[in-house]
Parts: C-alpha cells; structure tokens; sequence
C-alpha cells in the first residue's frame, strides 16, 4: 500500500499519460447542456464542446462535482494509500475545494482510518497541473503526505499561467474575469492576454493586442522576463487550435533552456469559460 495518493479535478489540464503513469485520480466538473449533465472528459470531449462553443446558441455551462462526488474518489483511493491529498483548481474561481473539504468532512464517518488533506492549489489548468504532477511524482517515490504536500506549494508559489485569448465573448458571458469583461465593451478586435500568477489566486487581465502574433510575441515576452536564464518547467495548452500549439511548443523549445515541455488540450469545462481559440503556457523554474 502506498503512503499517499493524489486527487484533483478535472480542470488540471495533465495530459492522460502522466494520469495514468503516477495513478492521479481525477474527479471530473460537470458540463449542464441542454438540460443534461456530462462529467468533463467522460461523457463529453473538447471536440464536441468547441462545436457547441463557436455555433454561439444555447451555450453550456458547468457546475462542480459534489461532495458525494470527492467522497466516492475517497474510497476508491483510501484501498491503495493510507493518505490521500487532494488539490483543487483556486477556491476564488471555483467552489471545487468546498466540496472536497466538505467530503473530507464526511468521510470521518465512511473511511475513518483514512487521512485526508484538501489544499486549494489558487491556480487552474496547467498550473494546476504542475503542483498536482510535482505531489504524484513524490508519492510515486514512496513519499509520505508532508513530503507530497510541501512538494506542491513549492510550484505553487512558483508557477504562472499566460493565456491568449481568441475574443472577449466567452469570459464576458460567465463574468469569470469581471475587468476582462469590461474590456469586451470598449475594445473590439483585441486579442487579450490573462495571467494567473503566484499566490494571487484569481485570474486577471495582462494586455490586449490587436493581434494573435502580437499577443503570443507579448506573451513571449512575458515568459522570458520571468524565467531568465533558468530551467523551465513549460505546458503548452490549447483549445481547439493543435496546430498553433504545436508551433508555439516548437518556438519555447528554442527559445528556453526546458527541463520539461509538456503539450495538452484544454479540458471541456475549462474551454467553456475561456472560449475555442484560446492558446496558453503554464511553467515556473528550478
């Protein structure tokens, strides 16, 4: 048996093979479309939520898993590990790290010899990914829960998001980011660029290029002015944009000294605040 086993939520953006390589167990948001619910990446995958996105009808929206929902991945896990830590996507975003702790809560009753630890990981997609790989990784080593834990603040405190966005539309309608919003009703043909930085916990907006290659050479920019002439830990993250992605992934390789370049697709729930289009980079340094 394993000293701990990791849990986060869908919206980490990990690719499937570092899933599956360090037994993450991920509980998926929930798309509500049209009346039905469909758990993030199961009953539902980006390419049929970006046909959904760009028709601009009838628009999906999500919700967060319920309490039952992290107590089910609880008692999954608790028969592989004595531990478990659990890292949502930034309580000032989401209500994900509520429900969590609130099945951490209930789970006193159900698995009472489990120990479990909630930590509100203030970051999303990418980021996220990174402080939940960095605590998998560790326990993957036979590290106890402290280890796994103070493992995944040290990204936390490191690692940022950038994230070029196609158009204003889809975080306007959600309201997620409300100064970004402001700018759908002043600015038209902007390609904005939102940022996600150490400890802030929210999403704010950074600049608003008139272009695609202008925001990706600011978002660059932005990059270098952060990492220097450090090794980088980078994730590429797209949404329905693989191509551009893949050119973006290529330009860091050669522009940064990576100890890790990692590329993924956005997951659905995440795509439907930020929209198709959108391309982003995560990373910090050693």
């Amino acid at each position: 048996m394993r000293k701990v086993a990791v849990v986060t939520d869908s919206t980490c953006c990990l690719p499937a093979e570092f899933i599956q390589k360090y037994d993450i167990h991920v509980v998926p948001i929930y798309v509500i479309h049209q009346g039905r619910s469909y758990r993030d990446r199961i009953d539902i995958s980006p390419n049929q939520i970006y046909r959904i996105m760009r028709a601009r009808k009838d628009l999906p929206t999500t919700s967060v898993p319920s309490p039952e929902d992290f107590l089910d991945a609880y008692q999954v896990v608790s028969q592989k590990a004595k531990n478990i830590l659990c890292i949502t996507v930034t309580s000032l975003q989401s209500g994900t790290f509520n429900m969590a702790f609130t099945a951490k809560e209930m789970a006193k009753e159900t698995i009472p010899n489990a120990a479990i630890e909630v930590l509100d990981s203030r970051a999303v997609a990418g980021s996220l990914g990174f402080i939940v790989l960095e605590a998998a990784r560790l326990a993957s080593q036979d590290a106890g829960v402290a280890q796994a834990r103070e493992a995944a603040r040290n990204v936390m405190n490191k690692v940022s998001f950038l994230g070029v966005l196609e158009t204003l539309y889809y975080l306007a309608r959600t309201g997620r980011i409300a100064r970004a919003a402001a700018w759908a009703g002043s600015v038209l043909n902007i390609k904005p660029i939102v940022g996600h930085f150490p400890r802030v916990g929210e999403t704010t907006p950074v600049a608003r290029p008139r272009s695609k290659a202008k925001a990706i050479e600011r978002m660059l920019e932005i990059m270098a002015e952060r990492i220097g002439d450090s090794t980088a830990h980078v994730m590429v993250q797209h949404a329905d944009d693989s191509e551009e992605a893949e050119k973006l992934k290529t330009t860091i390789g050669s522009t940064f000294n990576c100890s890790e370049l990692l590329l993924t697709e956005l997951s659905p729930a995440m795509s439907i605040n930020c929209g198709p289009g959108l391309l982003a980079v995560s990373f910090y340094t050693d």
